[in-house]
């Protein structure tokens, strides 16, 4: 072999060495992202599942607060 077609042989394989830790680092970054879509999609779910609650917890406090309301407008205080 001559020193320019081993020079050319080595610059390919760099070529290719460098190709592969791309496809793998490509690779890891999409199982990356894809366990941070993840993530997301489980954050909004806690998201809307809080968001339920908080409605459903301000609506027994409305109420409740109805409810003491009307008693206290009803019922004379004990010293009368």
């Amino acid at each position: 072999m001559s020193d320019i077609e081993t020079a050319s042989s080595q610059n390919s394989r760099n070529l290719e060495d460098r190709i592969m830790e791309l496809e793998i680092r490509s690779a890891l970054q999409e199982d990356t992202i894809e366990q941070l879509n993840q993530v997301i999609f489980n954050q909004q779910q806690q998201i809307d599942d809080f968001e339920r609650h908080l409605s459903h917890l301000k609506t027994q406090l409305s109420n409740l607060q109805e409810a003491t309301a009307k008693e206290s407008e009803e019922t004379p205080p004990p010293h009368y």
